[in-house]
C-alpha cells in the first residue's frame, strides 16, 4: 500500500488571526514577477520611467475584480444560493479570461491617458503576463482545483512527476490529471517563444497578438480536460469559446493592422511614444 501525504494546507502562515493563503501568494508573485521583467524592458524600450508601476495601480484591482465577476456570473446558480462566498477568492475563483479584459480595458484608458503606444506596451508586457500565468497557475494546485478528469497513480508516475504532485492530485480517494501543470509548462514554453520574437523584431503589436494566439491555442485543449469548467449553457466549455474567438479574432487583427500599416513600426526600433527614432548620420555625412 502506497502512503499518501495530507494535502497542503491552504494556509501559508497566519498574522495575527488572519490566515494568509498561498493561492493569494502565488498570484502575487506572478505578479511580482511580471512587473519586474516588464519594468526592465520598458527601460530599454524608452518608455517613461515607472509607467508599468502606474499602469499597476489601476491594472490589479480592475483585475481581480473583472476575473472574480466573471467565474461568479458563469456560476451564478452556486452564488445566488450563497452569497457571502462570493467575496471569497482566496478560496479560488479567479477566470483567467476576466482578468485580461480587465487588464486590456484598464491599459487601453491608461496609455490614452498617458499618451504612449498602447500597442506598445502591450508588447512589452506580453511576456510578462504569461510568465505571471505561468506562476499563478499554482495557486491552483494548492487549492487541488482546475485539475482534469480521473487517472491512474501509475500514470502520473509515467509522467516522471515529483511525488508532491502527485500526493496533491489525490483527491477525494482518486488521481487526477494535473492540467494546472499543463497550462504552467504551454505558458512557460510561451515565454520563451515571445522572448525569441522580441530579436525578430515584430511590427508593433504584434508580439501581443503572438501571446494571444499562443496562450488560447493551449487553453482550448487542456480545457477538454478539465472537469470544472465554466459553461454556456450546457455542452459548451466558456474558455474554450473564448479562446477560438481570441485566435481567430488576433489574426484577423493582425492582417488589418498590416494590410492599413497601422502596424508600420517594428518592437525594437521605437522611443516610448511610438515614432522611430532617427538614424545617426554617418561620419563621412557630417564631413560633407
Amino acid at each position: 500500500m502506497i502512503y499518501t501525504a495530507p494535502p497542503i494546507d491552504r494556509v501559508a502562515f497566519e498574522i495575527g488571526s488572519w490566515p494568509v493563503y498561498w493561492y493569494g501568494i502565488l498570484i502575487g508573485l506572478g505578479a511580482l514577477f511580471g512587473f519586474l521583467l516588464a519594468n526592465r524592458e520598458s527601460k530599454k524600450r524608452g518608455l517613461p520611467k515607472d509607467i508599468f508601476a502606474d499602469l499597476l495601480i489601476f491594472a490589479i484591482p480592475v483585475s481581480i475584480l473583472c476575473a472574480r465577476l466573471y467565474y461568479v456570473i458563469f456560476r451564478w446558480g452556486y452564488y445566488a444560493e450563497n452569497p457571502g462566498e462570493i467575496l471569497a477568492v482566496w478560496e479560488g475563483g479567479l477566470a483567467i479570461h476576466g482578468g485580461l479584459i480587465g487588464a486590456v480595458l484598464t491599459a487601453v484608458v491608461f496609455t490614452r491617458k498617458r499618451g504612449v503606444s498602447f500597442w506598445k506596451m502591450a508588447d512589452i508586457a506580453a511576456p510578462s503576463i504569461i510568465l505571471g500565468q505561468a506562476v499563478g497557475r499554482w495557486g491552483n494546485f494548492i487549492n487541488q482545483e482546475a485539475h482534469g478528469g480521473p487517472v491512474t497513480r501509475s500514470f502520473l508516475e509515467n509522467l516522471q512527476l515529483p511525488n508532491f504532485i502527485i500526493e496533491q492530485m489525490f483527491i477525494d480517494g482518486t488521481y487526477y490529471h494535473p492540467t494546472f501543470l499543463y497550462e504552467s509548462v504551454w505558458n512557460l514554453l510561451g515565454l520563451v517563444l515571445l522572448l525569441l520574437l522580441r530579436r525578430v523584431n515584430l511590427k508593433r503589436g504584434e508580439l501581443f497578438l503572438s501571446y494571444i494566439i499562443w496562450y488560447s491555442a493551449g487553453r482550448f485543449f487542456i480545457e477538454a480536460m478539465r472537469t470544472d469548467s465554466l459553461m454556456i449553457g450546457d455542452t459548451l466549455q466558456a474558455a474554450q469559446v473564448i479562446s477560438v474567438i481570441l485566435i481567430i479574432g488576433s489574426a484577423l487583427v493582425w492582417a488589418y493592422r498590416r494590410k492599413t500599416g497601422l502596424a508600420s513600426a517594428r518592437y525594437l526600433d521605437e522611443d516610448g511614444s511610438g515614432v522611430p527614432k532617427p538614424k545617426k548620420k554617418s561620419s563621412s555625412s557630417r564631413k560633407k
